[in-house]
């Protein structure tokens, strides 16, 4: 299986391509550190399996899985991630990826992976599924702004407000720090992958976080 690793850290394309060297009928064949170089590379080394970072500096990996699969339709894409989101995941499965894999998976899901994606099959890390699979093993389980705790709607509608976390920190006497973890919280809650996204998710529902 020829193999080009994308990512622009020098480091985790050593790491993974050092990984991929034990495994048997495995060939790394380039590594990229940006979009434009993964698609120059792909057209040049046609490899069978691409394992993609999500974050590149000049594209999303979700953006370049379109052309990367109109170029090479027969070449399988493994997406690598530092985070988990269950939209993400989503948008990439249906952008046609055949895996996704976070970045502290234990190393042996790295070539299950590749196993998987070259048998044709779809491999997600297992903190991946978990979350994909919660909503369907809970249907009753409140999601969205629902399951957002009392403190949590309370930061959301003075976000909504025009307040800045310094702002509201005061406001409810409490750190920056602990404003700032509950956006994070939030922002994963409800799949927000920007801050603004939440500004906006806060003042659209203004009316309805009382």
């Amino acid at each position: 299986m020829r193999v080009l690793i994308v990512d622009d850290h020098t480091l985790v394309r050593a790491g993974i391509g050092r990984l991929l060297q034990s495994v048997a009928d495995v060939d790394v064949v380039a590594e990229a550190s940006d979009a434009q170089q993964a698609l120059d590379l792909a057209a040049i080394h046609r490899p069978d399996l691409i394992l993609l970072d999500l974050s590149l500096p000049d594209r999303s990996g979700l953006d370049l899985l379109k052309p990367l699969k109109e170029m090479l339709p027969l070449t399988k894409v493994v997406i690598m991630s530092m985070h988990n989101d269950p939209t993400q995941v989503r948008s990439a499965l249906d952008r046609g990826c055949a895996g996704f894999i976070v970045k502290e998976a234990a190393p042996m899901e790295l070539e299950l992976a590749l196993r998987a994606a070259a048998a044709g099959q779809v491999f997600l890390s297992p903190q991946v599924s978990s979350k994909m699979l919660a909503p369907l093993l809970n249907p009753s389980r409140p999601t969205g702004i629902e399951a957002l705790s009392p403190r949590q709607l309370q930061i959301l509608r003075k976000l909504g407000g025009g307040m800045s976390s310094k702002e509201i920190a005061a406001n409810l006497g409490i750190s920056v720090k602990t404003v700032e973890t509950h956006r994070a919280r939030m922002m994963e809650s409800l799949g927000c992958r920007r801050a603004n996204d939440l500004l906006l998710l806060a003042a659209r529902h203004q009316n309805d976080l009382v």
